[in-house]
């Protein structure tokens, strides 16, 4: 039963069209960072009229009616990278490999769902109140708390992990060959301040859980939001906001590049 599980799942992933679907699917991240760190930018500067998150990418691209003809093919593509990552999580050998597949699955879905939200008019949601409405629900329970932390924690270790593998270019390891030094360089800047943002997300959490607030949680806005308390806010953020527009600049490099 397994090996025939194995065996589908290597036929799926290995199929033309879902391969050509997956790099599709890493120019749809392209578009969604390079939206997404435009938004940062102008949130730095008091002048984004929409939430600094990938919904608020996805509704900025389809505010125009070519933007809303993409959109169904970034939907799409997020559909065949989420279907070609849960084929990988499948056949991949090692446990870690399995578990970050079929992560990386869920989230290019769950991007897919939200882009396919918007796309129909039906709203992807302001990620700030899903983020404390989900906390708020865990909270009730007796281990709430310490879920919710422990979840922050796990989100802080994700965003060093984007900073290390920017710092030591190992990002590279997931291209079939070396890219041009630009598409290089993006990667590098991209993927430390993807995880700066990330890291910032999950010290929301954190605090969320030892303050018992979960209004202190949010989504990617209320981190990159975040940000601008420090001092030089709109500095820090103008620079987290360009690296994550790098990260789309890298993302389209891979969508060329890429092992599928």
């Amino acid at each position: 039963m397994a090996s025939s599980l194995e065996g589908a799942a290597s036929r799926a992933g290995n199929h033309p069209a879902v391969e050509k679907g997956a790099r599709l699917g890493y120019a749809s991240s392209g578009v969604v960072h390079l939206l997404l760190g435009w938004l940062a930018v102008q949130l730095a500067w008091g002048s984004s009229s929409q939430d600094a998150d990938q919904t608020g990418a996805l509704e900025q691209l389809a505010e125009n009616p070519v933007g809303a003809v993409l959109l169904w093919v970034v939907v799409l593509g997020f559909v065949l990278l989420g279907v070609w990552q849960a084929a990988e999580a499948v056949v991949s050998r090692e446990t870690k490999d399995r578990i970050k597949a079929a992560a990386k699955a869920v989230g290019y879905l769950a991007l897919a769902a939200t882009a396919f939200r918007v796309a129909t008019g039906s709203g992807g949601g302001d990620s700030n109140e899903q983020a404390s409405s989900i906390t708020a629900t865990i909270m009730e329970n007796p281990l709430g708390r310490i879920a919710v932390g422990i979840g922050g924690l796990v989100v802080v270790g994700v965003g060093v992990y984007h900073v290390v593998k920017g710092w030591k270019r190992t990002f590279l390891e997931d291209l079939r060959s070396h890219p041009p030094r630009g598409v290089e360089l993006a990667g590098r800047v991209g993927y430390v301040a993807k995880g700066v943002a990330l890291g910032v997300l999950g010290v929301l959490f954190v605090v969320a859980a030892v303050q018992h607030d979960p209004e202190t949680a949010g989504g990617m806005d209320a981190a990159l939001a975040a940000l601008l308390d420090l001092p030089a806010g709109p500095v820090i953020l103008t620079a987290v906001g360009l690296g994550i527009a790098a990260y789309g600049v890298y993302s389209f490099g891979r969508a060329r590049y890429a092992k599928v």
